[in-house]
């Protein structure tokens, strides 16, 4: 009969084994129990309060932890994939904590999570209803007279539509950060969505809304080696480092914390962007109104990450020699598409640029 292996037993043998064998194990145990018994962390913790709501969509102001120094006020547009919390993801990693400690007046759009009878919510909307409305009530809680408006990623696709319909309304600047225009070339989504292959209608008129899991699925396979199995290769590689498996599990609940997109915002983001790209071609119209970025003449920060595969660099830089803009910058960050907001290069490239070039522009 053979005999039990005891905890006394266990740790006799692995006190025997070679360095490099009990250190694997160490960093085996570790990432084994951040996968299954710790807890994840907490995210968002900028103090913030609600000031507008509509439908599922939610207006924050962050209270200021120094007294204000800019008197022109910062509405952060998010996009319409993901949650919004990743630029405040933790103390110390947040671009909104940031520029709130650097005396920004700072207000974020959060879109809430879209349920199937949500599913006939076009671009339109949000464009035309949403924005509109959070800008108005940004002015009237700040008592402003200038905004600054700050998109990410699809955030700031849709913040440049938004500016290009409404060159009467006071925006001083404009941050677009890893937001794509030109989608000629969009990399393998260019082959992936090709209508010959990408059955766009069955797709949005089967599901309603589109499943987080989907979207997710497909961003992970630009790279699925790295996505799929490098961030759990990494853990257990770096286990035994705190800091790394702090950001890991951050990063993480970000990744896997989706929300469904609204099925006919969907079609028109994939039709009219992805596979006919009429925004740059001048041929999109929202609510009858022909969308010309030649009207946006606000300060305007363009923001690209060099390692980006999602929001491919060449496809950010179209937009600058388009927009009427006297005062335009261009830049490409040394990150991906994700890291621009989190991390360290985001902690030391990302956040000083934006608070930089924004306070020489709020005054």
């Amino acid at each position: 009969m053979a005999t039990p292996v005891t905890k006394k037993s266990w740790e006799d043998l692995l006190d025997s084994m070679p360095q490099e064998i009990k250190r694997t194990y160490r960093r085996f145990k570790k990432a084994t129990e951040v996968l299954t018994t710790e807890a994840e962390p907490e995210v968002g913790l900028t103090p913030k309060e609600i000031i507008w709501t509509k439908n599922k969509a939610k207006l924050y102001r962050y209270q200021p932890a120094i007294p204000k120094k800019h008197r022109v006020p910062l509405l952060m547009i998010y996009a319409l994939i993901n949650k919004p919390y990743i630029l405040d993801l933790s103390p110390g990693n947040s671009l909104i904590e940031y520029l709130v400690n650097r005396g920004f007046d700072i207000y974020l759009i959060d879109w809430g999570t879209p349920a199937l009878e949500d599913r006939n919510m076009k671009l339109d909307d949000y464009i035309m209803d949403y924005i509109p409305r959070a800008v108005r009530k940004v002015l009237k809680t700040s008592g402003a007279d200038e905004i600054s408006l700050l998109g990410y990623c699809m955030g700031g696709t849709m913040t440049s539509i938004f500016a290009s319909l409404h060159p009467d309304l006071p925006i001083r600047n404009i941050i677009f950060m890893t937001s794509p225009f030109d989608f000629a070339d969009a990399g393998l989504f260019t082959h992936w969505l090709d209508e010959k292959y990408f059955n766009l209608d069955k797709m949005v008129d089967t599901l309603g809304i589109i499943p987080p899991e989907m979207i997710d699925f497909g961003n992970k396979m630009l790279k699925p080696i790295v996505n799929f199995y490098g961030p759990y290769v990494n853990l257990v590689d770096r286990a035994e480092n705190d800091n790394f498996v702090t950001g890991w599990k951050l990063m993480q609940k970000w990744v896997n914390d989706g929300i469904p997109f609204p099925g006919e915002a969907f079609r028109q983001w994939i039709r009219e962007f992805y596979q006919h790209n009429k925004l740059l071609k001048g041929e999109l119209y929202i609510r009858g109104r022909r969308v010309d970025l030649s009207n946006i003449k606000a300060n305007v920060l363009n923001i690209a990450a060099e390692r980006d595969h999602i929001a491919l660099p060449h496809q950010i830089e179209a937009l600058m020699p388009v927009i009427s803009s006297k005062d335009k910058t261009y830049v490409v960050m040394p990150t991906g598409h994700v890291s621009v907001c989190f991390g360290r290069q985001a902690i030391n490239k990302t956040y000083p640029t934006i608070g930089d070039w924004l306070e020489q522009r709020s005054k």
